[in-house]
């Protein structure tokens, strides 16, 4: 009872840290399997001792009632042959058998049932382990979905987005860009509309003097009269 005791809560504690300190599912899951099959080896050397020493107890307690047996024939064969000295030394040594055998049976008893009891944990364990190798694929895929599922969380909660902002200010960026080059692009033409203007009005002083000059070349223009 004790040492599986001790060794459920050794793999108890060496679960808990290769949770906290593994961060890869697939190989924490397979880890923890090979936990599982070396506490179940260990148990397995010691069950083996375990029966050894049931069964040793179970020939000295065999051995002993043969003794026994023999020792009270041998007593009642002397009794016939009229030898009571070798009957009475017989039952001398059917005595010390059946002391023995008083000795050994609450020993082989308690070995047997301790014995019974790791095997029966010892089956337990071995269940223990076949569930979890079925469950080991299953519960590799829920861990990665948990961890896909963690990171689209955290990227529509807003942790972990600097892709995100960097893009959109790139955009705003560019668009920053386009608006400046469109306040140039105004600045431009009206700077075009101006000098177009200018060159209109020079334009029409140069007709105006030419068509003065036609007119006076062609005595259409009004005499001066004033005084020079």
């Amino acid at each position: 009872m004790g040492i599986f005791r001790r060794i459920l809560d050794w793999f108890r504690s060496n679960a808990n840290d290769t949770l906290d300190k593994m961060e890869d599912s697939e190989k924490m899951l397979k880890q923890m399997v090979l936990d599982m099959e070396e506490s179940i080896n260990k148990a397995t050397v010691a069950i083996a001792k375990s029966v050894a020493n049931e069964k040793s107890l179970e020939q000295k307690l065999e051995r002993a009632r043969t003794a026994s047996k023999e020792w009270e024939n041998k007593a009642r064969q002397a009794l016939t042959a009229g030898r009571e000295d070798l009957a009475k030394a017989a039952l001398e040594k059917k005595a010390l058998a059946d002391k023995n055998i008083n000795d050994l049976q609450p020993l082989y008893t308690q070995a047997k049932e301790s014995s019974n009891k790791l095997k029966e944990q010892l089956n337990q364990l071995r269940a223990k382990l076949d569930e979890a190798k079925n469950r080991q694929g299953t519960l590799v895929a829920r861990s990665q979905a948990a961890k896909a599922a963690k990171e689209i969380n955290k990227s529509l909660s807003g942790i972990g987005t600097d892709a995100f902002a960097n893009f959109d200010k790139y955009e705003e960026k560019i668009m920053s860009l386009e608006a400046e080059a469109a306040a140039y692009e105004d600045l431009a033409d009206d700077n075009t509309s101006l000098d177009s203007e200018f060159k209109k009005l020079t334009s029409n002083i140069d007709i105006d003097a030419n068509l003065l000059a036609l007119k006076k070349s062609m005595g259409l223009l009004p005499e001066d009269n004033s005084v020079n």
